[in-house]
């Protein structure tokens, strides 16, 4: 039976990869889509999300939280850039429409209903800062408890910081949200950037994936693909694209690709160099007093090759 996944994300193009290979992958239903503040504002990530579904349409749309709040100025200490890497909408080349979100539900409240709806059997993935689960714990203290499973994109265990030199983007973005949410009692699995940067795709890898762009997926990746490549070339010096997001997606369904190791975790929220830092308790802790499943290692080719196979296998 697929799997009832929600996903909360802040698009940006990496994020949008793992939305169209959530709707490509038959062993996923993807039930719901909530935008969130980040990279983007809230009420763009939730258009920028339309827009994905709409180019694809789907034969099953998911439905769309509206995201509320501005997005996330980045320090201006060298760190990483989320507008030079995506673009000012979020999607590089794909300027995402301006129509009105079909549903103007806001992302929180989308959660807890989806979740109540669906009690023990959601997967939810977050792409973006946790800044919406850490609304519906507020609107509804059962929120955690209701939840199947959650897969966090965030953190960083002892590769340091890409926004800052301590902090991931996604921790950094809303600190105190990070905090209260990996603190919770549910059964988290924590994606850090340590795992997640090791990702790569190559332009030749991506000119296999999908090379027709009279398809929707073609057309699709066409608008995405060349802009990141570029931004990655021109402000990282680098000649491939780190597609973490796809990642993690996969780590909800295809668990094959890493290994886990269960870790004690909090979040600074108050620190001048170190906000957004998450740090990690290895000094033996005892295992009934860990709060993670951390995924250590992964399989990288493994994920590129099975979003390739999930692409091929899209006609028209």
């Amino acid at each position: 039976m697929p799997t009832k996944l929600i996903i909360d994300a802040d698009p940006g193009i990496g994020d949008a990869l793992a939305v169209t290979a959530a709707l490509l992958d038959p062993d996923i239903d993807l039930i719901g889509l909530t935008g969130v503040a980040g990279r983007v504002s809230g009420e763009r990530a939730t258009r920028n999300l339309q827009a994905v579904v709409a180019l694809l349409d789907p034969p099953k749309w998911p439905r769309l939280g509206l995201g509320v709040g501005e997005k996330v100025v980045a320090p201006s200490d060298g760190g990483w850039n989320p507008e030079v890497l995506n673009g000012a909408g979020g999607l590089g080349d794909f300027q995402a429409y301006d129509a009105e979100p079909a549903d103007r539900i806001e992302s929180d409240k989308l959660l807890c209903d989806l979740v109540r709806a669906n009690p023990h059997e959601v997967t939810l993935l977050t792409l973006g800062p946790l800044t919406n689960l850490h609304r519906a714990t507020g609107r509804d203290p059962q929120f955690f408890e209701l939840l199947g499973e959650l897969v966090c994109l965030t953190g960083s265990v002892s590769h340091g910081g890409d926004v800052t030199a301590a902090a991931e983007f996604n921790a950094f973005a809303d600190p105190e949200a990070a905090r209260h949410v990996l603190r919770s009692r549910t059964t988290i699995s924590m994606l850090p950037l340590d795992v997640v940067e090791s990702v790569h795709l190559t332009l030749d890898q991506s000119q296999r994936i999908c090379p027709d762009e009279n398809t929707r997926l073609g057309r699709l990746l066409s608008l995405l693909l060349p802009f990141y490549f570029r931004s990655h070339r021109q402000h990282l010096g680098r000649e491939v694209i780190c597609v973490g997001e796809l990642a993690a997606l996969a780590a909800v369904t295809a668990r094959r690709f890493f290994e886990r190791d269960r870790m004690r975790v909090d979040v600074e929220t108050s620190g001048e160099l170190t906000t957004g830092m998450t740090v990690f308790d290895r000094r033996g802790v005892a295992h009934h007093e860990t709060n993670v499943d951390v995924l250590s290692e992964v399989d990288s080719q493994g994920v590129v090759d099975h979003f390739a196979r999930l692409a091929r296998g899209v006609r028209g």
